[in-house]
């Protein structure tokens, strides 16, 4: 049976319309993003007249109900103006250009086809309903309870299947899950192992502990197992950091046969790895993570920050089979006694009920949706492959790094150079093509994303401030 065509097949003023799908949320809300993404896309453009709601509604085939909200949302978004008799328009941007527009914050961004006011509502709802207020306000055990550590198993089982709930740690975000087992797994002057580009809170925390984070050599497909094993046996080194799924900031994913190889020599040589895996749930195809392949050498560290809400405050750590948590533990309360109950409530609660993944669905989609406009806007076909909320721009050949940002923050943009990203000593980035992560989540529309986007072009193709037309 034919699929039925979407309604601007016969009505051209409907042009802006795509098919309504079965997974996408509330009707009312997938008509928004219609209107969002041929706005960003200027398919609509300020001025253009919006069908009448009652005859929207009849083209859909939706209760004129679900058009009103969705006409009140794009209002509340200022995407639509109305103008009496007139009807209903396409609002003139209402983006402040002497504004900064932040590309430099690696966040999700707001999720397709959820009303996320409505979620916090509900969810916190149920927490105070199924839990005792008192306890919610007093001291934790530091790790989680037994609840939120099988949350954490159930969050978890996606990228490593069944999960034993006891080897599982409730921690107040990754950064500090980071700290304590750089605190718990080396000790001061020791050395990390990492890529050549790191994540900036490894090396920032690594820094104020007094531990030393030397570059092992990649190729295209990661860290060198070759040049790993030179590196252990040059410095000594026990621990190896490692974010292998659309990596930040390269957004390169490691292969499977790459993720095998360096598993094979961590069990060798006896190592540990920390595997921070915060984008997993963005690609399209991820290979296993590595803890599937070496489970007794491999933390795994999953957060809720980059994929749900960063607001939520909550990662989990898979510890190794076979390895006690006490020392884990005891790190972690020396700096954070506990996460907060009513935000790790809240996780819970969402994991347990599907919330989760039904928020995680979201937020995907909205990011492949900003993936590709993003790539269209930027014209670089060498980001293709890019995926997750970010994406590793290259800079013109006239522009330093360092030098770039400062000029964009001058023109009202923040990104981030690769200088933030550099492991062991500057000295490192000599022979490095200069480049710039864009971050896309924490624009709070496609329109702003694009016009964010457009500026930052405008400024990296010329050679001074005096240049931009902003």
């Amino acid at each position: 049976m034919a699929r039925p065509e979407p309604p601007h097949a016969t009505d051209p003023s409907l042009h802006w319309i795509a098919r309504f799908s079965a997974h996408g949320g509330p009707r009312y809300l997938q008509i928004v993003g219609f209107m969002e993404q041929a706005i960003a896309d200027e398919r609509l453009k300020p001025g253009d007249r919006l069908p009448p709601q009652r005859m929207l509604a009849e083209r859909l085939q939706v209760d004129l109900t679900t058009v009103t909200r969705a006409y009140g949302e794009a209002r509340r978004r200022q995407l639509l103006e109305g103008r009496g008799a007139a009807g209903t328009f396409v609002a003139a941007p209402k983006v402040d250009l002497s504004q900064v527009l932040d590309l430099s914050m690696n966040i999700p961004p707001p999720p397709t086809g959820i009303d996320l006011d409505d979620l916090l509502r509900q969810g916190v709802s149920q927490v105070l309903i199924h839990s005792d207020v008192d306890l919610l306000m007093t001291y934790h055990l530091g790790g989680g309870s037994s609840t939120d550590r099988a949350a954490g198993a159930m969050w978890l089982q996606d990228m490593l299947g069944p999960v034993d709930d006891s080897r599982v740690l409730a921690c107040p975000g990754a950064q500090s899950a980071l700290a304590a087992l750089l605190l718990s797994q080396t000790r001061p002057g020791d050395t990390i192992l990492a890529e050549p580009l790191a994540y900036p809170g490894l090396l920032a925390a690594a820094a104020q502990l007094g531990r030393r984070v030397v570059a092992v050599g990649a190729d295209h497909e990661g860290m060198r197992p070759d040049l790993l094993t030179t590196m252990v046996r040059k410095h000594g080194a026990r621990l190896v950091y490692l974010n292998p799924t659309l990596q930040n900031p390269t957004t390169h994913t490691m292969p499977a046969t790459r993720r095998a190889e360096i598993a094979a020599l961590a069990t060798r040589l006896d190592l540990r790895i920390i595997e921070d895996d915060p984008y997993w749930r963005f690609a399209v195809h991820a290979p296993r993570p590595l803890a599937h392949y070496a489970p007794r050498h491999v933390f795994y560290v999953s957060t809720l920050a980059k994929c749900l809400l960063p607001g939520l405050r909550t990662a989990y750590v898979l510890t190794p089979e076979g390895q006690a948590q006490d020392e884990v533990l005891a790190a972690l309360r020396s700096f954070v006694l506990m996460s907060t109950p009513l935000t790790t409530a809240l996780s819970t609660q969402w994991i347990h009920d599907g919330t989760a993944a039904t928020l995680a669905t979201g937020i995907r989609q909205e990011a492949w949706a900003r993936q590709e406009l993003a790539l269209r806007t930027l014209g670089d076909e060498s980001l293709a492959d890019s995926g997750g909320i970010h994406l590793w721009k290259a800079l013109p050949a006239h522009w330093k790094g360092q030098d770039f940002v400062g000029r964009a923050r001058e023109a009202g943009l923040n990104v981030v150079s690769q200088a933030s990203f550099v492991a062991g000593e500057p000295e490192a980035q000599r022979g490095m093509a200069p480049h710039i992560r864009i971050s896309l989540g924490r624009s709070r529309s496609r329109f702003e994303l694009v016009h964010a986007l457009r500026r930052l072009m405008e400024l990296a193709h010329r050679r001074s401030l005096r240049e931009v037309v902003v």
